[in-house]
């Protein structure tokens, strides 16, 4: 898939000598024993299942052929984790950037979407219809995720105006981030998927961005051949 737009805000430099030519490997962090029963982890400190870990080294391994210059993550255990499998290939900086981590779902954070149906009712319709800026019961909303998350990934830009980065973070993150590659309102994030451990390339110039890649864990398939029965990816759960 590949779809270019110019990107406001980013503040690529306008001289001309200052070529910008960064190549951004956007990753999920792998699976978490919530990730397997539905519940929402937020900023709830969780750590990679035994699963999870295995996504994770596939993962590492698929990228360890990357001219990596630097490793970003979020600063959730989760994502720490995977950042950790990536580096064991590549001597670059591993660098934790706080406005990675994951929507604060606040009163919502370890429940399930059965709970949420149930007892936030009329919440959950406000999210269906308007998420961009519902704020979640003492939580945030995607709006302010947005904004906080892609002022990181302009300040990684203007670090690595040349280059190819990985930035591990979380499902919520990495859609608003491709929303605003793509120009999708928020409204609308939930056409698009974060399985675990998905790999998305972002390839950004003066001319503005290009999605190359989207949603891709083709490194897992060697998890399905190796555990048949129980496969290397599923299908990820709705989010709210």
């Amino acid at each position: 898939m590949m779809m270019k737009r110019q990107l406001p805000g980013l503040s690529l430099p306008e001289n001309k000598e200052e070529k910008t030519d960064v190549r951004l490997i956007l990753v999920r962090h792998g699976e978490t024993p919530w990730n397997e029963i539905h519940r929402f982890q937020g900023i709830s400190d969780i750590e990679l299942s035994r699963k999870g870990i295995g996504q994770a080294k596939f993962l590492a391994k698929s990228l360890r052929k990357e001219p990596l210059e630097a490793i970003y993550t979020s600063p959730l255990t989760r994502a720490r984790q995977t950042a950790d499998q990536i580096a064991r290939y590549h001597d670059c900086p591993l660098i934790i950037d706080k406005s990675l981590q994951e929507l604060n779902q606040g009163q919502l954070e370890g429940l399930t979407g059965e709970d949420l149906r149930r007892d936030h009712a009329g919440f959950l319709e406000k999210w269906i219809k308007n998420p961009g800026s519902t704020r979640l019961p003492q939580g945030e909303s995607l709006g302010q995720l947005q904004k906080r998350a892609w002022s990181s990934i302009a300040r990684i830009i203007r670090s690595h105006p040349e280059g190819t980065v990985a930035v591990v973070a979380h499902s919520f993150v990495n859609l608003t981030i491709l929303c605003r590659v793509l120009d999708v309102p928020l409204t609308h994030f939930r056409r698009l998927r974060q399985e675990a451990t998905a790999k998305n390339i972002i390839e950004f110039s003066e001319r503005g961005a290009v999605l190359r890649c989207l949603n891709d864990t083709c490194h897992l398939n060697e998890t399905a051949r190796k555990n048949p029965k129980r496969g290397g990816g599923r299908r990820g759960k709705r989010e709210y």
